[in-house]
């Protein structure tokens, strides 16, 4: 709750009248500082009746690509019966509030606001909650409540359509594999039963031993892995154009052309971030397909501090293996890093870096690495064809 200057104003009238009344024995004044104090408090408890508003919102859509329109549906409803609602309400959609009419709104009825959500830059919009105000009729005390939950909008990084995504080779428990025929099977692990796995893929030997249904996992050998490794370091993007890394930008949208070019072609992709990622946007392992979508984890992307960062994802990608080909995505000021990068070829058959932003192209055979100098995204998946020539 918070008292206007005019209502602070006549509280302290107020109390300079009653303290005059009765200091100097002036019934008048006494009389005009309690009708004055008797007026705030009933201003305060006026702003402090709750309104029973019911807020609901749709996003349309709630995940976008950059520059794509979205749009926020918001209504609200009186669910009360004794008043109307005398209000004053905004809304707040990213860094900007919007006038939502409700200022009168009787018993029973709904008034609903269409705004259209900012899409001109990649990440997450925040959207609500509803900030109502009541006021007195005197404008001595205002108070404001939030209504309803806030909406994120995903807008995701612009995908650029590439030509082909790369294969590199195949691998299974026995090792590197480079010639297995399309659709052959490999067994990978046991697992217990769940209601609805094909009785034929029981390993009945185990369950006895075990007393409990196991069931086979397979892998297709055949699909190779691709893992995508995004620099979310600030040292890799030194230059700020508005306060934004445009290179990381860029970096994230050729991130999202890859990882979409690899779904389409139905083939195994793991996206990672050198640096730590904000908690809830992977699973407890670091894998994809947690919590949120890879799209998503790009759009929720964001600069970290942590400059150590490569040397420790490096190392991880070294021991665990977590595919075949690797396509690493950084900035100018991730070019001193690449010497650890090169260190995966033995892990990794197929590496390929790609530096975003730079002033000057990188030297050929730097860590006898394929490296990729470009602008933006653009530029990158129009390259994209020579560079999947492996």
């Amino acid at each position: 709750m918070g008292i206007t200057a005019r209502g602070v104003g006549l509280l302290v009238a107020a109390v300079v009248l009653l303290g005059a009344g009765f200091r100097f024995a002036y019934p008048e004044l006494t009389v005009l500082g309690a009708a004055a104090g008797a007026a705030v408090g009933y201003a305060a408890l006026v702003a402090a009746w709750r309104p029973r508003l019911t807020v609901t919102r749709r996003a349309d859509p709630d995940r976008v690509a950059r520059g794509e329109p979205a749009s926020m549906a918001l209504t609200v409803r009186n669910t009360g019966r004794l008043r109307s609602a005398n209000l004053l309400a905004e809304d707040r959609c990213g860094q900007r509030t919007v006038p939502v009419p409700v200022l009168r709104l009787r018993p029973g009825r709904d008034t609903e606001v269409r705004y259209d959500v900012p899409t001109d830059r990649r990440g997450v919009v925040p959207v609500g909650p509803l900030r109502v105000t009541r006021r007195d009729p005197l404008g001595l005390v205002a108070l404001a409540r939030p209504y309803g939950a806030a909406v994120p909008v995903w807008v995701h990084p612009r995908i650029h359509p590439l030509t082909a995504v790369p294969r590199g080779t195949g691998r299974s428990l026995d090792g590197r594999v480079d010639g297995v025929p399309h659709g052959s099977i490999t067994f990978d692990s046991l697992r217990e039963y769940v209601v609805g796995d094909e009785l034929r893929r029981v390993h009945w030997r185990t369950s006895a031993r075990v007393g409990e249904l196991m069931v086979r996992e397979n892998v297709d050998t055949s699909l190779p892995r691709l893992v995508v490794l995004l620099d979310n370091r600030s040292a890799a993007h030194p230059q700020r154009v508005g306060g934004v890394a445009e290179s990381f930008e860029s970096a994230c949208e050729a991130a999202a052309s890859v990882v979409t070019a690899a779904h389409r072609a139905d083939l195994p992709v793991l996206l990672l971030m050198v640096a730590a990622e904000p908690a809830g946007t992977t699973t407890p392992d670091g894998e994809a397909g947690g919590a949120l979508g890879p799209l998503d984890r790009l759009a929720a992307a964001d600069l970290s501090d942590d400059g150590d960062a490569v040397r420790a994802a490096t190392t991880r990608l070294r021991q665990d293996r977590l595919g075949d080909t690797l396509i690493f995505l950084t900035g100018p000021g991730g070019r001193d890093e690449l010497g650890h990068v090169g260190a995966l070829r033995g892990a990794y058959p197929s590496v390929v870096v790609a530096v975003f932003g730079a002033a000057e192209p990188t030297p050929p055979g730097t860590a006898g690495l394929v490296v990729v100098d470009a602008a933006d995204g653009a530029q990158f998946a129009a390259e994209w064809d020579g560079v999947r020539r492996w």
